[in-house]
């Protein structure tokens, strides 16, 4: 069966499913977007998802395309027809179609949306996580407004190349002060050697990730020891776990940092336990 995609009203078999050359998110990433978990065929944290996505609407002069019911019955259907049981669902929003000129199209036009879904290796995710990963570090050389799901994201797109090129999975942006800011798509913690779980606070030079939100949650309930402020790489070497989250890859253990390794080189007990707790914690839609 030929994957299908929803483009603008319609749902169309992935062959067909096309968008106009002078669309604002082609010639300028003029748009937002948001990748939700799809597990056991149901939306991981619709509802936050949909939150952010009008937050960052917002902070673009756009309005939703949509309702958030509306969005999540075209969402649902989108997986439906695809047959997705475990994976993603992907949502992006630019301003439309018009011709070209950096100042905002007329009063009016209509936003572009569009919706996939595929299936994504679950089996593979859980053997990466027994074994954690690597990642290194690289200048943080993108806009200051990071918070934003933004599709203009050649930065992180080079950001990752260089880690795959490297034998590493995530690259961490590290800022002009020394600091992690955060994955190029993910964000990036650490458990200090007192037992202090840390990630950076959610300001504009971070992406608010929802899976970050959750598992804030989640180690609130665990009891354990939770500080919002940034760390060093320096730090982040020293500590006795590190990890990233994202709707993808939920809780993964980072293991390596620039080839070196973080605490016995191996996943630890705070990033297992958390992983494991994640999903008890989550909204199902």
């Amino acid at each position: 069966m030929s994957r299908i995609a929803y483009v603008n009203g319609r749902y169309q078999p992935w062959r067909d499913a096309t968008v106009h050359v002078e669309d604002r998110g082609y010639q300028f990433a003029d748009g937002v977007y948001e990748v939700c978990e799809v597990r056991g065929g149901r939306m991981v944290d619709e509802r936050r998802h949909m939150a952010r996505l009008e937050r960052s609407l917002g902070a673009l002069h756009m309005a939703m395309p949509m309702s958030p019911a509306a969005l999540g019955v075209v969402m649902r259907e989108t997986i439906r027809r695809n047959r997705v049981v475990n994976g993603i669902a992907y949502l992006q929003v630019t301003r439309g179609v018009a011709r070209r000129d950096h100042a905002f199209p007329p009063s009016g036009t209509a936003p572009a949306v569009v919706i996939t879904a595929r299936a994504i290796d679950g089996a593979g995710n859980v053997a990466m996580a027994e074994k954690g990963i690597g990642v290194v570090t690289v200048p943080d050389n993108r806009w200051g407004r990071v918070d934003i799901k933004s599709i203009a994201l050649l930065p992180n797109v080079l950001a990752k190349q260089t880690a795959r090129e490297q034998g590493a999975r995530e690259a961490w942006f590290v800022g002009r002060d020394g600091k992690v800011t955060e994955g190029s798509s993910s964000n990036a913690w650490i458990v200090t050697a007192d037992g202090k779980v840390v990630t950076r606070a959610a300001d504009s030079a971070i992406l608010r990730g929802i899976t970050r939100d959750v598992l804030i949650r989640v180690i609130s309930a665990q009891g354990l020891a939770f500080e919002e402020r940034p760390f060093a790489v320096a730090e982040a070497l020293a500590a006795r776990e590190a990890f990233l989250t994202s709707a993808t890859q939920i809780v993964m253990p980072v293991v390596r940092i620039n080839g070196k390794a973080v605490g016995e080189g191996k996943p630890g007990p705070v990033a297992r336990a958390l992983r494991q707790a994640f999903h008890r914690h989550a909204e199902w839609s």
